[in-house]
């Protein structure tokens, strides 16, 4: 073919600035990814947006987790609140009261029994918890610790018939920190046995005990218990103890103290257990965590109906009333009030055991109460 017939080429035809424009336009070719669009800065998210994202999303998963059980726990506790509770839920003339230790260390004159005589008179508060304590962290008791002891049993047979006194023995444990009574020595608890027979040999009528902060299921503690009312029925005399609350839902004990190493509660089948060793309990249904009167009445009311279906009809159960007025963690004085707990109290025995005898309600404690407590507690418990 004659070469004048062929067409001209590129080559032969564009200029220099051509030729620049077109080596560019080559050169960003290359670099476009093949068979996508191509995309600027401003519509690509980056990895962190994404990270970003996708942590949001995490944690409005963990959010919904925790908040949503707890609001309808909460809205639970609420209506639990609501309605009626029957006529015959009264005193049964078995409550009780804890006393500090001025009652007992020389402090509390004669005149002071005749105005707790007064205090006492119409009301159904039989028991005494007079506290005694406390124990040392190996179980033993200084006499000194209760020198008065006989001086106030006397006083108060003499003013109060029928009323009796018991020894509040109690100690901090070591299940917590390092500091402590550990009930796992053998030799520990049996000096809290020797303990109370001393007491009991100082005229108290009977034991009561605090020991905190005691984890459920704890085998030490039960056969503590076996051996204490083996002695205390040797001397015909009750053997009482303040419980820990009862699991709000299944296992929340195990859950609770996995996140904050406190296990606070006791599960309802291990609350029966102690029940069953024991002639009284009295559960510490107070520092319960609760912001509303509606709802710690709810709660207490929820406490009053487990601990009823666990605890045996021979076995005195009593609810705690707080007669005290903190306000910290895990405590608002202007929700735990004693009109939301007797109410409470009232609600849950109408619901579960509403004719159960031995029943009744343990104030906490004496030198906090206010004239208001006393109040509540006759019109709403003793006379409603």
């Amino acid at each position: 073919m004659d070469s004048e017939a062929q067409p001209q080429t590129n080559a032969d035809t564009e200029t220099p600035a051509d030729a620049a424009t077109r080596t560019k336009a080559d050169a960003e070719a290359r670099t476009e990814p093949q068979g996508e669009p191509a995309t600027t800065p401003a519509t690509a998210p980056s990895r962190r947006s994404r990270r970003l994202r996708l942590a949001r999303r995490v944690a409005l998963a963990l959010v919904l987790v925790l908040v949503l059980p707890l609001l309808a726990a909460e809205t639970a506790l609420r209506v639990n609140f609501t309605g009626d509770p029957d006529g015959g839920t009264r005193t049964r003339n078995r409550d009780a009261i804890w006393l500090g230790h001025a009652w007992v260390d020389g402090r509390k004159k004669d005149a002071d029994v005749q105005a707790l005589a007064r205090r006492l008179d119409g009301t159904g508060i039989r028991d005494l918890y007079v506290h005694a304590g406390p124990l040392e962290h190996d179980g033993t008791l200084p006499e000194s610790a209760y020198s008065d002891a006989r001086w106030l049993v006397e006083s108060v047979h003499r003013v109060l018939p029928g009323v009796r006194v018991q020894a509040w023995l109690g100690d901090k444990l070591a299940t917590e920190s390092p500091d402590g009574l550990r009930l796992e020595r053998a030799r520990t608890r049996a000096n809290v046995v020797t303990s109370t027979r001393a007491v009991l040999a100082a005229g108290f009528d009977g034991a009561h005990f605090d020991l905190e902060p005691l984890h459920s299921g704890d085998t030490d503690y039960l056969d503590l218990l076996d051996d204490l009312h083996a002695l205390t029925r040797a001397h015909d005399v009750p053997l009482s103890v303040a419980a820990h609350q009862i699991d709000p839902l299944p296992a929340f004990h195990t859950l609770w103290g996995t996140l904050t190493n406190h296990p606070k509660w006791w599960s309802q089948a291990y609350f029966g257990q102690v029940a069953r060793r024991v002639d009284q309990i009295a559960v510490m249904s107070y520092d319960t965590m609760q912001p509303l009167r509606s709802l710690y009445g709810g709660y207490v009311a929820q406490q009053t109906s487990l601990a009823l279906e666990v605890t045996p009809p021979t076995t005195h159960l009593l609810m705690g009333l707080p007669f005290f007025h903190e306000n910290r963690f895990g405590h608002w004085a202007h929700a735990e009030t004693v009109p939301a707990a007797v109410r409470g109290v009232r609600l849950g025995l109408s619901r579960t055991d509403r004719d159960r005898a031995r029943f009744g309600v343990a104030l906490y404690v004496d030198f906090a109460a206010t004239e208001a407590d006393w109040t509540a507690y006759r019109e709403g418990w003793v006379r409603p």
